[in-house]
């Protein structure tokens, strides 16, 4: 788990990662601290998110999302929007 840690600690500068111990089930709690010390996210992830390589990149790009909203610097209403207009769109007869 050290290489996974170190890996979220590089993609999620200058925020650090840290993975508690593993539950029942296997899922760990993440948590990103900013530079201050201060818990900017909290999320459990499950060990196959941690081991395949699109899962890591989702959960990693999810995290930046959700950075960005903490930060101010993206609104969740933005999101909604973004992905609405992504669906593709039904045809009427």
């Amino acid at each position: 788990m050290e290489r996974i840690c170190s890996l979220l600690n590089d993609a999620l500068a200058p925020y650090q990662a840290q993975l508690g111990s593993a539950d029942a089930s296997g899922n760990r709690l993440l948590t990103v601290i900013d530079n201050l010390g201060s818990t900017a996210l909290r999320r459990t992830v499950s060990l196959r998110q941690l081991q395949e390589q699109r899962l890591l990149i989702d959960l990693v790009d999810g995290l930046h999302r959700d950075l960005q909203i903490v930060e101010g610097r993206l609104q969740p209403c933005v999101i909604a929007a973004l992905q609405q207009s992504r669906q593709p769109q039904g045809t009427f007869a």
